[in-house]
């Protein structure tokens, strides 16, 4: 498939659509790992080719448990994408990462059960490197850009994420402060797996909406007012997104298009014909299928 898109934008919650695509049109796709959470919307914003994805699904259907993440990845990739900036509404745990506050974290904490978060299943074994799980160079991008675009932003930090879908309780939300995480949420660790064994640059935009119940504020805290913060946050973001793609350097000069180098353990003459033909788009370079 000729690239379609080369920079990939998932949606989170409030985030369903971007604004002023030039020549925009859906394509649903079928990946080996099932359907995507929905169509993709191609088009151009300041002349390079994008593709977005509400996460959930267009009238939030998709709850964080029944993510496809694979296919949402493996569609990016065969889409010709290579780098996916994500965004995602999350909960402060620390005092100083405010509601309308983005926060780019720079590490993530597992607090997930059984959700599959590898393409390498089925006959074929690769360990990437996730020493350092997002993108440096997107993510500098991405904080700068939030700047220029009036947004409080915070290069750094944890993301925790979480089952879900029922929030933290009080007595979690102090243990996950006391470990030092910054903000937490539902979704963006499987992503940010996928897509480095997909060698796609990945970096998270974590829009805060309020602070988790371990703040004393939090009972006062009213549904409304935190809509009005998730709406003031997909705002915000529809006015990052395109100062990232602008400002992108058309290069990448990162380790993440060679994620895959030196992490399939498999023997090339070991891997199954069907696992060569399921993941031939991740690893055919390498196998010289």
């Amino acid at each position: 498939m000729s690239q379609q898109a080369e920079i990939g934008v998932i949606g989170g919650s409030g985030f369903y659509s971007l604004l002023n695509v030039e020549q925009a049109e859906e394509v649903r796709l079928e990946t080996p790992f099932g359907e995507p959470s929905d169509a993709y919307v191609i088009g151009q914003i300041a002349g390079r080719k994008v593709a977005f994805l509400a996460r959930h699904g267009r009238g939030h259907k998709i709850s964080p448990s029944e993510l496809n993440f694979r296919a949402n990845i493996y569609g990016m990739k065969m889409l010709g994408v290579e780098r996916i900036l994500s965004l995602s509404a999350v909960g402060s745990m620390k005092e100083e990462h405010a509601p309308l506050d983005f926060v780019i974290p720079d590490q993530f904490f597992d607090r997930t059960r059984g959700r599959i978060s590898t393409f390498f299943t089925g006959g074929v074994v690769a360990h990437i490197s996730f020493a350092d799980p997002v993108c440096p160079q997107l993510a500098q991008v991405a904080h700068e850009a939030a700047r220029n675009s009036g947004i409080n932003s915070k290069l750094g930090g944890t993301y925790l994420c979480m089952e879900g879908p029922a929030f933290s309780t009080r007595a979690e939300s102090n243990v996950y402060r006391s470990w030092g995480m910054d903000v937490i949420g539902m979704t963006n660790l499987q992503e940010a797996k996928l897509a480095r064994e997909a060698e796609i640059c990945y970096t998270t935009v974590a829009m805060v909406t309020d602070y988790d119940c371990w703040h004393e504020a939090h009972d006062a805290v009213t549904v409304e007012q935190i809509i009005t913060t998730l709406k003031q946050n997909t705002e915000n973001a529809r006015k990052l997104v395109p100062e990232v793609i602008r400002t992108l350097p058309k290069e990448r000069n990162c380790k993440c298009g060679s994620a895959l180098k030196h992490a399939i353990l498999t023997d090339r003459a070991a891997i199954p014909a069907e696992a060569q033909r399921r993941l031939g788009l991740l690893i055919g370079k390498y196998t010289g299928e």
